[in-house]
C-alpha cells in the first residue's frame, strides 16, 4: 500500500488504524496477527 496512496487512505478510513498487518475479512477488521480470529473468520 505504500505505493498506492488511495488504497492506504481507504484502509485507514475503514479501520481507523495504520497498524500492520491489518486485514478485513467479511467486513471484520483484524489488526495485527491474530491467528485464532483469522481462522474463525475464514471458516
Amino acid at each position: 500500500m505504500a505505493e498506492d496512496p488511495t488504497a492506504r487512505e481507504e484502509m485507514i478510513t475503514q479501520t481507523k488504524s495504520m497498524a500492520v498487518p491489518t486485514s478485513i475479512i467479511d467486513g471484520e477488521v483484524v489488526i495485527g496477527f491474530d491467528k485464532s480470529k483469522i481462522e474463525r473468520l475464514l471458516q
